[in-house]
């Protein structure tokens, strides 16, 4: 469950007009800090990412899911899931269970997928693919 701060800072930017990925931004940001304090931890930076933006989706973020071809249809399927769950105005509680064993994988993962080299390194390999793919 994402921090009432970090909810309140992704809505003052949708106030202020701000685009969906800035947004989520806020989220991503979060999930890199509870790295860093060692609340979890996470595979790569990738992971870690992912992991904050499913958070921005589910809280109704207008993140759009990935197009198709962008991303493997798994990370398609889980980010429309994301979405709808984050759009619809009924909320469901998240099972305990699940919860309980997805924190106790990423307990186990290393913490340094946040460290600001892997972050570094991380940033500069997605350049330089958008910059083969032409985007």
């Amino acid at each position: 469950m994402p921090e009432q701060k970090t909810i309140e800072r992704a809505r003052k930017d949708a106030r202020e007009g701000k685009a969906p990925s800035t947004q989520a931004g806020e989220f991503v940001r979060e999930e890199m800090d509870h790295i860093r304090e060692g609340k979890h931890g996470a595979r790569s930076p990738r992971q870690a990412i992912a992991i904050g933006l499913s958070k921005a989706r589910r809280a109704g973020v207008k993140l759009k899911p990935p197009a198709k071809g962008k991303a493997s249809p798994e990370t398609r399927s889980k980010a429309q899931r994301d979405y709808a769950k984050g759009q619809s105005a009924t909320k469901s509680k998240p099972s305990a269970k699940r919860s309980r064993s997805v924190e106790a994988a990423l307990k186990r993962e290393s913490h340094s997928a946040a460290s600001h080299s892997s972050l570094s390194r991380h940033s500069k390999q997605a350049a330089q693919a958008r910059r083969r793919r032409g985007a």
